[in-house]
């Protein structure tokens, strides 16, 4: 097994910056498909971005492309989310999540079976 734990949310103005991470513990996450997930109030869960088990490939939902960025550092064996040019619409609680590995990426919750707590992200002005 896996343990996740998420850190590095908090309150940032639109147009700002945060780096949430994920740091694992039991097992090397090179051994798993890890993906960020969001949850914003009275909304269900939705994909983010997410990063194959190999390194090599990343997919993000189009709403975040070209201001998000998902990687990961394996001797620290966690994974980043950078966000930049934040808008309010991305108020949500961030989750990490391990999952497979599988051979591509996917963007299914249901895939992915270890989760963090999650960590707050608020942008308002």
């Amino acid at each position: 097994q896996v343990q996740l734990v998420e850190s590095g949310g908090g309150l940032v103005q639109p147009g700002g910056s945060l780096r949430p991470s994920c740091t694992a513990s039991g097992r090397p996450i090179s051994m798993y498909t890890m993906a960020w997930f969001r949850q914003a109030p009275g909304k269900e869960r939705e994909f983010v971005a997410a990063l194959s088990w190999f390194g090599g490939d990343t997919t993000y939902t189009d709403s975040v492309k070209d201001r998000f960025t998902i990687s990961r550092d394996d001797d620290k064996n966690t994974v980043y989310l950078q966000m930049n040019s934040l808008k309010p619409e991305d108020t949500a609680v961030y989750y990490c999540a391990a999952g497979g590995p599988y051979r591509g990426i996917t963007t299914s919750a249901a895939a992915y079976g270890y989760w963090g707590q999650g960590t707050q992200v608020t942008v308002s002005s």
